[in-house]
């Protein structure tokens, strides 16, 4: 990790900033993100006996749409992030022992990446899940958030 770089949302007397992509190359991008919800056994095996549906209907289903929302909206929700054109949002939630875990890829050409939009997507989705489930258990532990892998613009990343 190079510690050396300056923050990209600040000039160079202090201020905040929306960084300027505007001379900066098009290019095919992609992000991926995970996360992962973890839930009481009980739940678990509720939810699993259940089809993963509670009275407000699948939540796996509903948690999917809430997050292809959440990625779509992310220069509303942070602040310094630029609004995108995303050609497109896939979103898998799986249940594991402990819970879910979940995964959001999300492409476009553009001219900066979309890490927070998948990062974002995740979050939506993981939150979604806890509303839908919270009515079981406020005993929820949302976690692990994290980038994956970007790919375009000026340098890959891969954990």
């Amino acid at each position: 990790m190079d510690v050396s770089q300056k923050l990209s949302h600040v000039d160079e007397d202090g201020r905040i900033r929306m960084v300027d992509v505007s001379n900066k190359s098009e290019s095919f991008r992609v992000a991926i993100a995970s996360g992962e919800i973890h839930m009481p056994l009980a739940v678990v095996q509720q939810l699993a006996e259940q089809s993963h549906r509670t009275a407000k209907g699948s939540i796996i289903d509903t948690a999917i749409i809430a997050g292809i929302q959440g990625a779509k909206r992310t220069s509303s929700l942070i602040p310094l992030c630029h609004p995108l054109a995303l050609s497109g949002i896939d979103i898998t939630i799986l249940p594991t022992p402990k819970g879910f875990t979940i995964r959001c890829e999300v492409r476009t050409t553009g001219t900066t990446g979309v890490e927070m939009e998948a990062l974002t997507g995740v979050s939506t989705a993981a939150l979604t899940l806890y509303d839908m489930c919270k009515a079981l258990s406020h005993e929820m532990e949302i976690g692990a958030i994290r980038l994956e892998s970007k790919t375009g613009g000026k340098s890959d990343f891969n954990r």
